[in-house]
């Protein structure tokens, strides 16, 4: 089969998933698979014969994998491309993808996530990996995930939403600590703890940064994990613990930060666990996820708070999914193969 990887992207995530792109690239190589690895935003420069070149089953050089924790902005991602169009896909993308068999979508962020891309290739009867592209757009929008929690009985921290810094704590129905992030983000950039009325403004105005909304949660002090979902087998629950601040954007993607993941988690109760993992799939089925996806939660004494849910996890060596999936004897390899499998199978059960 040939794959097309699509990395990159214009998101503030586009680093990590440069990283992630490699990654998957290599993995699905030594899998078999012929892959061609395409930054969706720069696209490429080929002419039409030579496209079936792109396709290959040797390795990439892994020193590429760096991740930078610089948070780009919109301007410096235009302007990597010289051409001075400003589109979702780089030259010649979609044609690279209708060669091939599959589209591996390795974007994390804003327009990989939130069912642009999606929707392009939908048009174009292209088969790509993860959720589809209305649950990839509510999924991504924290404030409509929340509202669908809501409706369907996920216990959530309590939240409001905000498309103005001048927001007062009297409209908000909560006490400091709080936290702000983008409504649309991920990788917790434009995200803060808020401690006193005097921050409020100020780091609601930063998360309006990278965002047109931004969304106020109360702040949950508890524990930290995550459990991803794929091919419809839960995978056991990660921990996330830091020695100092909080698992914020520098913990997720800097080699030396103190960060420490343990899975399955010590010091958990199983009956905690077995519901963290019957509400992981609970999430799952709310937003109308596919194949595969991972949801986070915060765990105070015994009560379970979903806090959010990505339908394409990070997938660098850092990452929380590939971690949890080793946990029960899964490589990365296999990973990415049940990934590509899985969406395989959706595709023919719609055909029938």
């Amino acid at each position: 089969m040939k794959i097309v990887v699509l990395s990159g992207g214009r998101s503030t995530e586009r680093n990590v998933s440069l990283s992630s792109g490699v990654k998957i690239s290599n993995a699905l190589r030594s899998k078999g698979y012929e892959v061609a690895n395409i930054d969706s935003f720069l696209g490429i420069d080929v002419e039409d014969d030579q496209i079936d070149s792109l396709f290959k089953t040797e390795a990439e050089d892994e020193s590429k994998m760096i991740i930078d924790d610089e948070v780009l902005t919109d301007e410096k991602i235009n302007a990597l491309r010289t051409d001075g169009t400003r589109g979702l896909l780089g030259k010649n993308v979609l044609k690279v993808c209708q060669h091939a068999d599959m589209v591996y979508l390795g974007l994390h962020g804003e327009d990989g996530e939130n069912g642009k891309m999606q929707a392009v290739l939908d048009v174009f009867d292209i088969r790509y990996t993860g959720s589809g592209t209305l649950a990839s757009a509510v999924t991504m929008d924290k404030k409509f995930s929340k509202e669908v929690f809501v409706q369907n009985n996920i216990k959530t921290a309590k939240f409001v939403a905000t498309k103005t810094s001048k927001i007062t704590k009297e409209e908000i129905p909560f006490r400091f600590p709080m936290v702000v992030k983008p409504s649309n983000g991920g990788s917790s950039v434009g995200t803060h703890i808020i401690n006193d009325e005097s921050e409020l403004q100020a780091m609601v105005a930063d998360a309006l940064r990278f965002d047109k909304e931004a969304l106020i949660e109360e702040y949950i002090k508890g524990r930290e994990f995550s459990v991803a979902v794929v091919d419809g087998q839960v995978l056991p629950a990660i921990e996330v613990t830091v020695d100092t601040g909080w698992y914020d954007f520098q913990h997720k993607f800097t080699e030396n930060t103190t960060t420490h993941f343990t899975t399955p988690p010590e010091n958990l109760d199983e009956d905690i666990h077995l519901e963290m993992q019957e509400v992981a799939l609970q999430t799952f089925e709310a937003l109308s996820m596919t194949s595969y996806g991972r949801v986070d939660f915060l765990v105070r004494d015994r009560d379970i708070f979903v806090m959010e849910a990505n339908t394409l996890p990070g997938m660098t060596p850092r990452s929380l999914m590939p971690r949890e999936a080793e946990a029960v004897g899964i490589s990365y390899p296999e990973l990415c193969d049940k990934i590509i499998k899985s969406k395989l199978r959706y595709y023919e059960e719609l055909a029938k």
